[in-house]
C-alpha cells in the first residue's frame, strides 16, 4: 500500500485577474477551488494514474471538510486526524502578470494530534511506500520527519522524502529509498548555482553518498537527473509543451515515478520516464496530470 502523509493540507483558492491593482477592487476573470498540498497532490495524481493510496495528515474546521470531500469525491482514500482548534488553510493564488501567493496559517495541532499520527504509521507494513513531503507549521516539531523515519527504521517500508533544506539532509542517514529535490535546492544545500543536468550530477552523488538510496533532481525546463541505487545516473530532457501551471508538478513527477516503478517491477529507467513525463503533464494543464495525458508524452 502506499501511503502519503501531508503536515498542512490546503484549499488552494486560485484566481485569475487581467489586471491586479493593489488598494483597489479587483474583478476575477476565473476561479477555482481544490484541495491541495503535496502530499494529497500525489495521492491526487496516483489515483489518476490507476494507483490506491491513503492520504494522511491532519484537517481541521469546514475548510478540512471540504478537503476531505473533494478527495472521497475524487476516490482518494483517506485516513485524516481531525484537529479541534482552527482550521486548515485557504493559500490565495493569484495569476495576473505576476504570480501572487498567500498562504494560511493552519490547525493548532496538539501533541495528542502527532501521537494519533504515530500511531497510523505504526500500522505500516513491510513493502509499504511511505510518501513524505511538504513544510512543517510551526505547531510541529520541527524534526518530524526524522522522528518518523526513525520509528519506521529497519521494517521494509520503503519512503520517500520531497522537503528542502534540513527537513531533507536531516533524514538521509535513515537511507530513504528516494528523495526529489529540484536543481535549486539542491543548490542551496551546497551553497552552488546548478543549471545544467551535468553540474547536478556530482551534487545528486553526494546526497546519495550521505544515505540517499535513490536521487530524483527535477529541473524544470532543463528536464531532470536520477542518481540509482545501482550506480546507473539518466537524464531526461524536459519534454516539449506550453508550461500552464506548475503548481504539483512536482508532485506529480514523484507520483509517476512511483507509478512507474512499481508497473515495471523496480525498473528505474521506466520509472524515471513516467516521473518525468507525469511531472510535465501537470504542469502542461490546468489541472495535476491524467494517465492520458502521461500516455501521450510517453508515447513521444
Amino acid at each position: 500500500m502506499i501511503y502519503t502523509v501531508t503536515f498542512n493540507p490546503c484549499l488552494d483558492y486560485v484566481v485569475g485577474v487581467d489586471d491586479l491593482a493593489l488598494g483597489a477592487v479587483n474583478r476575477v476573470a476565473s476561479e477555482a477551488i481544490m484541495a491541495g498540498g503535496k502530499g494529497i497532490n500525489v495521492s491526487i495524481v496516483l489515483k489518476n494514474l490507476g494507483h490506491a493510496s491513503c492520504a494522511l495528515g491532519f484537517l481541521a474546521g469546514f475548510t478540512g471538510d471540504e478537503i476531505a470531500h473533494q478527495l472521497q469525491l475524487m476516490g482518494v482514500d483517506t485516513d485524516f486526524i481531525g484537529v479541534e482548534r482552527g482550521m486548515s488553510r485557504i493559500n490565495v493564488k493569484i495569476k495576473a502578470a505576476e504570480e501572487t501567493e498567500i498562504n494560511g496559517i493552519g490547525p493548532d495541532i496538539t501533541d495528542a494530534d502527532v501521537e494519533a499520527l504515530y500511531a497510523k504509521l505504526d500500522a505500516l507494513v513491510s513493502g509499504d511506500i511511505l510518501i513524505i513531503s511538504g513544510s512543517v507549521p510551526a505547531v510541529l516539531p520541527g524534526d518530524i520527519y526524522e522522528r518518523i523515519m526513525a520509528a519506521l527504521e529497519g521494517r521494509g517500508i520503503r519512503i520517500v522524502v520531497d522537503a528542502t533544506r534540513d527537513l531533507l539532509v536531516n533524514v538521509l542517514a535513515y537511507h530513504p529509498f528516494l528523495i526529489k529535490p529540484n536543481n535549486h535546492e539542491l543548490g542551496e544545500i551546497f551553497d552552488v548555482e546548478l543549471k545544467t543536468r551535468a553540474e547536478v550530477v556530482p551534487y545528486a552523488k553526494k546526497l546519495q553518498e550521505r544515505g540517499a538510496r535513490n536521487v530524483l533532481v527535477s529541473m524544470a525546463g532543463e528536464g531532470a537527473v536520477l542518481v540509482t541505487e545501482t550506480g546507473e545516473v539518466l537524464e531526461a530532457v524536459a519534454p516539449v509543451g506550453t508550461v500552464v501551471n506548475s503548481v504539483g508538478a512536482g508532485d506529480s513527477m514523484v507520483a509517476g515515478f512511483v507509478a512507474g516503478y512499481l508497473e515495471s517491477d523496480g525498473d528505474f529507467e521506466r520509472a524515471f520516464r513516467m516521473g518525468v513525463c507525469t511531472g510535465s503533464a501537470s504542469a502542461f494543464s490546468l489541472g495535476l496530470a491524467t494517465r492520458e495525458q502521461v500516455e501521450e508524452l510517453l508515447a513521444r
